[in-house]
This record gives C-alpha cells, sequence and structure tokens, in this order.
C-alpha cells in the first residue's frame, strides 16, 4: 500500500490567510494528506503568501530557501496574493515547483496529483477580473477563538494598496452560508468567532445560480446574535464608511458581539487622505468614535495608520499624530509605507525618506502603547468575562476580555475554553 504524502503549512500576513490555510489543510487531509509542523520534514511545503510589504516577498524567499537545504526532494507550493501579483517572479525562486493564483488556490489537491518534483515550475493563475467565487474558509487552530472569512476582494482602489489586484472583486458568501458554517463551529465546541475579509463592511455582494445577490453587514449580524451555541463575535477590521450607526447600535445592545471595533484610519491628515484616495474624511471617524463611545464607554478601539506615504510633510504626519492623541481610541497597529508596483501612489512626490518614516512608525507606536496602557488601567478592578486559551507557557495561560485586554493568570486547566468571571488587577 502507498504511503500517504505529508503536507505541511506556513501563512505570511493577514488573519484572512490564517483562515484559508486551515481550510486548505482540512481539505488536503481529507483526501489523504498527513499534516505536518512546518520544521519538520514533509512530502509537500506550502506557503500562503501576503503581498502587503515587501518584507513578506523576502520573507517568501527565504523560507523557500529554507526548505530547500531541509528537504530538496519536497514540492514546494506557493499561493496567496504575491502568487496572484507575481507568479513568474516567484517561478524563478529555485526550487519553487507550483504557483497557484487566487482562482486556483483551492484546487490545490488536484495540482499536487499533477505535478512531479524536477518538472519545469508550473503557474497557474489568471486575470483577477475572472476571478468570481467565494471560498468559505476558517481557522481552527484551537477550539477557543476561530477567524472566519465571510467577504474577499475589494472594489475600493486606495492609491497604496496591491489587494484589489491581489483578490479581485468584492464578493462574499451568503448569510445562509456563513450560518451554515457557524452552526459548525458551535457543534465543535468553538466559543469566540472572528468575522474576517478584505472589506468586510462590504458583505453581501455575491451570485446565487447567476443570480445577484443583495445582502447586507447588519442584515449578517443580526442573523448570527440569534444563533445557539456560539458566546462571542468580534468584527475584525471595518472601514469607518461602511460602519454605520445601526451596526454600532446593534453591538451596543448585543449579548454576544464584543465591545471591539478596528477601524482603519490609515491619516489624520484630510490631504493624505485624499491623495490615499480613501472614501472618508477625519470627522467622518471622529464621529464614529464619538458614537461608538457614547454607547460603550468601556468598548475598545483599534485604528491602522499608515506613515511615510508619499508627500506626507512634518506637518501632516503632526496631524495625524495630535488627531489620534485626541482620539479615545485603545491601540493602533502602525504600518511604514512602501513602495507597490502597479499602485497610484508610485507617482505621488516627494518620497518620504526612510529613516523619517521609521521615526514616524516609532513615536506613533509609542503613543499606542501609552493609549492602552491607559484604556487598560480605566478598567482595573473591574470584573470582566475572559475566555482563556489552551496554550500554557511558562506556567501561565491567556485570554481576553470582552472589551479586549489581555489578561495573563496562573495556568487552570479547568479554565481552558470557558468564560471566567475576572477582576482585572
Amino acid at each position: 500500500m502507498q504511503q500517504a504524502r505529508s503536507v505541511a503549512f506556513h501563512t505570511l500576513g493577514c488573519k484572512l490567510n490564517y483562515s484559508e490555510t486551515s481550510t486548505l489543510s482540512r481539505m488536503l487531509e481529507a483526501d489523504g494528506f498527513v499534516k505536518k509542523d512546518f520544521e519538520e520534514h514533509a512530502d509537500v511545503y506550502v506557503i500562503n503568501t501576503c503581498s502587503v510589504t515587501d518584507n513578506a516577498d523576502k520573507e517568501c524567499r527565504q523560507i523557500v530557501r529554507r526548505i530547500q537545504r531541509r528537504a530538496p526532494e519536497a514540492l514546494v507550493v506557493i499561493t496567496g496574493c504575491y502568487a496572484q501579483l507575481k507568479p513568474k517572479e516567484i517561478a524563478e525562486i529555485e526550487g519553487v515547483d507550483l504557483v497557484l493564483g487566487a482562482a486556483e488556490k483551492f484546487n490545490l489537491s488536484k495540482h499536487l496529483s499533477e505535478i512531479v518534483k524536477g518538472d519545469s515550475t508550473k503557474i497557474c493563475s489568471c486575470d483577477i477580473d475572472e476571478v468570481q467565487g467565494f471560498n468559505s474558509s476558517y481557522s481552527i487552530n484551537d477550539r477557543t477563538r476561530t477567524f472566519l472569512k465571510v467577504q474577499d476582494g475589494c472594489d475600493y482602489n486606495c492609491s497604496f494598496c496591491t489587494i484589489p489586484l491581489a483578490r479581485g472583486h468584492s464578493r462574499s458568501d451568503s448569510i445562509e452560508g456563513v450560518l451554515k458554517n457557524v452552526r459548525e463551529l458551535a457543534a465543535s465546541g468553538t466559543k469566540e468567532i472572528v468575522l474576517t475579509g478584505i472589506n468586510l463592511g462590504d458583505f453581501g455582494k455575491g451570485f446565487d445560480g447567476g443570480k445577484k445577490r443583495e445582502e447586507s453587514f447588519y442584515e449578517l449580524v443580526q442573523a448570527l446574535d440569534e444563533i445557539e451555541g456560539i458566546e462571542r463575535y468580534r468584527i475584525s477590521s471595518i472601514e469607518p464608511n461602511l460602519l454605520s450607526n445601526e451596526v454600532i447600535e446593534f453591538v451596543a445592545q448585543s449579548k454576544k458581539f464584543m465591545p471591539h471595533f478596528h477601524i482603519p484610519l490609515q491619516s489624520g491628515s484630510d490631504k493624505i487622505l485624499g491623495a490615499m484616495r480613501r472614501r472618508y474624511r477625519r470627522d467622518l471617524y471622529a464621529d464614529r468614535v464619538a458614537r461608538i463611545k457614547e454607547l460603550m464607554p468601556h468598548c475598545c478601539i483599534g485604528v491602522d495608520v499608515i506613515v511615510g506615504f508619499p508627500s506626507e510633510t512634518d506637518e501632516d504626519f503632526k496631524d495625524t499624530f495630535d488627531f489620534l492623541h485626541s482620539l479615545d481610541v485603545s491601540y493602533f497597529h502602525v504600518f511604514t509605507y512602501s513602495e507597490r508596483a502597479n499602485t497610484l501612489a508610485l507617482d505621488i512626490k516627494p518620497v518620504v525618506p526612510i529613516n523619517i518614516r521609521h521615526e514616524r512608525n516609532k513615536a506613533l507606536r509609542n503613543l499606542s502603547y501609552q493609549k492602552m496602557q491607559y484604556f487598560t488601567e480605566q478598567h482595573r478592578g473591574q470584573n470582566r468575562k475572559v475566555l482563556f486559551e489552551s496554550a500554557e507557557k511558562n506556567g501561565l495561560m491567556e485570554g481576553y476580555t470582552d472589551n479586549y485586554i489581555k489578561i495573563q493568570t496562573a495556568y487552570r486547566p479547568q479554565w481552558v475554553n470557558s468564560l471566567v468571571d475576572y477582576t482585572i488587577n
């Protein structure tokens, strides 16, 4: 009898990629593959890539070199955003056997049955405009928290972003499809689901049997709130112009949707927001934060921000810094702008020197640390429900409060995957 082939996965980038990798892994296991840890020797290695920054491209190359040293006879497959954007560039990396673009990612098993090590690199890609279908996916690493993909692609054309080129048009699962996945997750013991998408607030676009479907993100959250067995939902990231007052008001009164929003800002300068081709200005952003805090003073709000965008002056950066300082938000994810091929931002001048980009990043990361310290301090002494995870590290376990304060405490096995009343100290 032929021995089952082994496969190992590595994911670069966003939570959406993690949910897709997890689904690909389950699909291959169902087809008879044996899953291995990525640091182990395997017959097939699959790297699911990101291409938001230059680092992701470099990291992909380094990982392929590592595989070559460890298992030169293994098949190496590259998929994900980098694979869609630059398939020929990836095919030239020594050791890569198969490059799968956006439309072929979920046909991985079929492609693995057709390739042999030593053949010339096979590229299976297409024009991104041809990608129409939606593949639902979710991650299950432990049962505590699952990332569930409900939307993919983006119809926005921000001047710094390659994601529409890598992921295609905005499209979604149906509400019925999402509910089916959620019921499966509830039956498996999952307690918390994080809703993910490329442009999550744009949920609702799709086709059923060739017929156009029109649903909304608001309708989705209402339907999810009724499902038995899931204790918590989080909304991973939602554009400020798509975060409607009705969604905010619904979350405020929901027992299952957590008081936690992550809302991309990208810049606190209206001039730079215009150059970025963002679909809002800072006043709208401030209004959204104010409305959330009015209804949920305890709500945690995360912010994405980009520093060093072309033409960003010291004054523009000061606008961003002062705006973020004034807002009642809890933490930031700070990205240093990096040039991406085929984006409109490449034509914007002057370019901000790299050392200044790094200085601005550091300044905002320091401010973010202060914001999170202040937010946590405000809740010290309060009793809040914490969902504890299974991982044990140096005798400690971790979990998050409903409003996303990270808690570390002595490991207690009976608390794993349980909601515990905990006093923040």
